[in-house]
């Protein structure tokens, strides 16, 4: 018995519409098919085998926070995702070096769920 990779993330959303335009236009992420569940939803992939899941109807408080709840995307190039960030006034927490010299950078999505970018260290 082993774990293979992480499959997907699931989030909460309550504006499902505008949940699914940031998550398109502000990370760019590609809408992928999902099942006719019985609830409302939208897909994404995340690279090359993950997939970030929305799920609709969300009426709780979100909790998350760069030092707590939070999920991380790794990416390619951090100087192009803020000079594209800058340029669309999409608004992030200011660039931090972790000790290992990888960069993080963290937006909040619509519902106030953090979202760090990071590279590789060293990158």
């Amino acid at each position: 018995m082993k774990i293979l990779e992480l499959n997907h993330i699931a989030l909460h959303v309550a504006d499902l519409e505008r949940s699914v335009a940031f998550y398109r236009e502000v990370l760019r992420l590609v809408p992928i098919p999902r099942p006719a569940f019985d609830f409302p939803g939208a897909w994404f992939q995340l690279g090359a085998v993950q997939e970030l899941h929305l799920i609709g109807g969300r009426s709780v408080e979100t909790h998350s926070h760069n030092r707590g709840n939070h999920w991380a995307l790794l990416i390619d190039d951090m100087d192009a995702w803020e000079a594209d960030f800058r340029a669309r006034g999409v608004e992030y927490l200011p660039r931090r070096t972790r000790p290992d010299g990888a960069y993080q950078i963290y937006l909040v999505d619509p519902d106030g769920h953090y979202i760090e970018l990071c590279t590789r260290p060293g990158n």
